[in-house]
């Protein structure tokens, strides 16, 4: 970015001056969002997953969209 302004840089590209210095961070450095290395804290175990699927395919829940499985899941306490 030598003798480049950044506005000007962020104007062409379309994204905010925030956003570039969010990237150009070094916590930031392997996180290249294509190829992200980084596990969300959050993520399912695969037991976790098993479940949901197993669950999802039971015939009460199959015809069922997600949005619809889960307050039903939430009204019977499973949580």
């Amino acid at each position: 970015m030598r003798g480049a302004r950044q506005s000007k840089i962020c104007e062409i590209m379309g994204i905010s001056a925030r956003t570039l210095q969010h990237w150009k961070a070094p916590e930031n450095e392997t996180d290249n969002r294509l190829n992200s290395k980084c596990t969300p804290s959050n993520k399912l175990s695969e037991l976790e997953r098993q479940q949901i699927i197993r669950t999802c395919n039971l015939p009460e829940y199959a015809s069922l969209s997600p949005s619809k499985i889960v307050p039903t899941l939430a009204d019977k306490g499973i949580y």
